[in-house]
């Protein structure tokens, strides 16, 4: 006797239950992805750095929003090979690596653009720290 496979293949009809799945995918990516480790690791070093050298409101939003820009693009970046590894089964196919090098693009231009920002706030707090 077959059993009934149990798992969801429909639309969300609950907004707990997409809230559900939305975490799932969240704990998935910091799991399963060791760059978006670096990247949390990163964030939470920044926030304790932003307490430390009390930056203010404006600051604290474009930290802030240079995080969310890397963890987006991160994600963007995990589903992008995932679809691309399903769509080619496993196999090495050209527009397989445009694919992924172009999402790994993305995500090094994010970080790039929140290690700037990180310079630009924390850098001039921190030189006056040493006292130079």
């Amino acid at each position: 006797m077959a059993s009934k496979d149990s798992r969801q293949t429909e639309k969300n009809h609950h907004l707990i239950q997409a809230m559900g799945h939305a975490m799932d995918g969240i704990f998935d990516v910091i799991s399963q992805e060791r760059n978006m480790r670096y990247h949390l690791t990163a964030a939470i070093v920044v926030v304790i750095l932003g307490f430390l050298l009390r930056v203010d409101r404006l600051e604290w939003l474009w930290l802030l929003l240079a995080i969310l820009v890397v963890f987006s693009a991160e994600f963007l970046n995990t589903v992008t090979e995932a679809v691309t590894d399903l769509l080619g089964e496993h196999h090495y196919d050209v527009n397989v690596k445009k694919a992924k090098d172009v999402a790994a693009g993305g995500v090094l231009i994010t970080a790039i653009f929140a290690v700037l920002v990180g310079l630009i706030i924390f850098l001039p707090r921190i030189i006056k720290l040493l006292g130079y």
